[in-house]
């Protein structure tokens, strides 16, 4: 059974590129465009892992993080921050949200590639 992520990214051009790296992997991808879709697509879709973008409209990437991580059935879902916010204390804020892991764009393909596959053979 193909492992299914959850891409949280409202830019399409980003979207894209995650979505051709992950389909090309294997893996099954799920889309959301905004904080509060990719909350409702965790509780109904149940993916094995979370892409988040932190710079979202309204709900931002923090948010929806802690939103999914506060309900017991969701918590064990990893989610990696993938952002461009790259200043000093940022990976901090992500990691105190509840994100399991974060990636700075523009990112290596290979090297996310590594950290999602790190996680989801921790995982299972």
């Amino acid at each position: 059974m193909k492992r299914r992520i959850l891409v949280v990214e409202d830019q399409e051009d980003n979207r894209a590129i995650l979505r051709d790296l992950l389909t090309h992997a294997g893996f099954e991808v799920l889309e959301a465009l905004t904080g509060e879709e990719g909350v409702r697509m965790a509780e109904v879709l149940r993916p094995d892992l979370v892409l988040m973008d932190i710079q979202l409209p309204a709900v931002d990437g923090y948010e929806a993080t802690r939103r999914i991580k506060a309900q017991p059935s969701l918590r064990a879902i990893p989610i990696i921050a993938v952002t461009s916010y790259a200043l000093s204390g940022d990976e901090l804020k992500a990691e105190a949200a509840g994100c399991d892991g974060y990636v700075t764009k523009p990112f290596s393909p290979r090297r996310l590639l590594a950290i999602v596959r790190g996680y989801l053979e921790g995982a299972g």
